[in-house]
């Protein structure tokens, strides 16, 4: 057993800097590289990618980053986890085949980890008596079964930790946990039982802290003005230990800020009760986390608690649910809040006129409430700005409604209030709208696959 590891978040998100995952392999020592490419809504967005072409459907710049890191891979050993695989870890992992057998190692091995997208079983789940009912409304997923883009299911640490006990090098996962690329490797280095439950929270805590990846290393930081260095912004590591308890840290030299505020800040990212924060591990109880400054960007993080884990798995699923439309003018001085005011009105009257199906008609003054949401007011309306975005949005069922809305937008230039510009760049278009399906489905229906390249 190792005396620590050290596990290096090189993604945050599909799009995140590209050379952070290699500045993590080259500026300094790590035994792990995890990558989180998933959010809700990529998984939609890759089903409709391998809906049109079959080898598609991954975070396909997770290959160039493999590629590019192979070397590192062969000579120090370094093993990476990511759910790049999105809904195609097979090709995935066929472009990952392919780059090391051109670069001449021998000796990697690439397992895949997959079973997580169920769209393709809907109706057998169903029949099994498996509702998949909305979490938030209570409605069967067959009100929506014919509209929807994806499935998946989230799977935890357990088939990336037997993956990893099989000798693989390079894992690549359909929809797992965020958390549960970090934990992964603390079990299987330290080899610690799952029915260890504050392990098990200790772990997926390290993992919700890095999960995010420069966020929690100052971006996006409320106290941004105390990063001196954001263009060399330092990617967090954690510095994992057997009991548990860990450092989150960041390479030497390297920009951004990790404090024990950056570390509180993170913590409270996208969770609902602190006490029961529910993954397929375990629950984790975040209100038991103990937090002290270890020295210069170092934070250690210790006394977490946790649960037994639920029988069941959460289901992310996504459906197409109509349609949006989006456009802007902007409005100058004098007047400009007023006259922007007015040329909202204007559109939504005459979208009445022509009878047209819409919902959710909003129109949003940049410059004045596009971001904070403050009400119009008699003093606003007075404030004399020297320019207002307007900003219409309307959604419905209707596609070509929509887009004849989009015909009413750049007649305001000659037909309502004066001084107004922004409109190049054409008619508005409608574009669909992905929603999203949450449900939990019994762990006993599903079961993840674990294979070995």
């Amino acid at each position: 057993m190792k005396d620590s590891i050290r596990i290096a978040s090189g993604q945050g998100f599909w799009g995140d800097l590209p050379n952070a995952p290699i500045n993590q392999v080259r500026k300094g020592p790590i035994d792990y590289l995890v990558m989180d490419y998933l959010a809700e809504v990529t998984m939609s967005i890759m089903q409709k990618q391998k809906l049109r072409n079959s080898d598609y459907g991954y975070a396909r710049d997770f290959v160039g980053v493999v590629s590019e890191i192979l070397p590192d891979i062969a000579e120090k050993g370094i093993k990476v986890i990511s759910n790049a695989g999105g809904v195609n870890p097979e090709a995935c992992k066929e472009q990952i085949l392919k780059a090391i057998e051109e670069q001449g190692y021998n000796d990697i091995k690439v397992a895949v980890v997959d079973g997580d997208n169920i769209l393709g079983n809907l109706d057998a789940l169903i029949e099994e008596g498996h509702p998949l009912n909305n979490m938030e409304t209570g409605e069967p997923i067959t009100t929506v079964k014919d509209e929807l883009l994806s499935a998946n299911v989230y799977f935890g640490s357990r088939p990336i930790v037997e993956a990893l006990n099989k000798g693989a090098d390079i894992v690549v996962t359909g929809r797992v946990t965020d958390t549960g690329l970090t934990l992964a490797p603390m079990i299987h280095e330290f080899d610690w039982s799952f029915d260890d439950y504050d392990k098990m929270s200790a772990g997926t805590i390290a993992g919700h802290i890095i999960e995010c990846g420069g966020q929690v290393s100052g971006g996006n930081f409320t106290d941004w003005e105390k990063i001196d260095d954001f263009v060399d912004i330092g990617f967090p590591i954690i510095e994992a230990n057997p009991d548990g308890s860990f450092y989150v840290t960041k390479h030497d030299g390297t920009g951004g800020l990790i404090s024990k505020q950056t570390v509180k800040e993170q913590l409270l990212y996208e969770i609902g009760d602190p006490t029961e924060y529910i993954t397929p591990d375990c629950i984790a109880d975040f209100t038991s986390v103990n937090l002290e400054e270890a020295g210069s960007n170092r934070v250690k993080v210790s006394g977490i608690k946790g649960r037994p884990e639920t029988d069941t798995y959460k289901i992310s699923a996504s459906y197409n649910d109509g349609y949006k439309l989006s456009s802007t003018l902007v409005y100058s001085w004098p007047g400009a809040l007023k006259k922007a005011k007015r040329a909202g009105e204007i559109l939504q009257g005459r979208a009445d006129a022509l009878g047209l199906e819409y919902k959710d008609f909003r129109v949003e003054y940049v410059g004045v409430n596009g971001c904070s949401e403050q009400p119009i007011t008699d003093e606003l309306l007075e404030d004399e700005q020297k320019e207002v975005q307007m900003r219409v949005s309307l959604s419905g069922k209707s596609k070509e409604d929509l887009n004849r809305f989009g015909k009413e937008v750049a007649p305001l230039i000659l037909t309502g209030p004066s001084g107004v510009t922004g409109f190049a760049g054409g008619r508005p278009k409608a574009s669909g709208i992905v929603a999203y399906w949450p449900a939990l489905l019994d762990k006993a229906a599903v079961s993840p696959r674990i294979r070995i390249y």
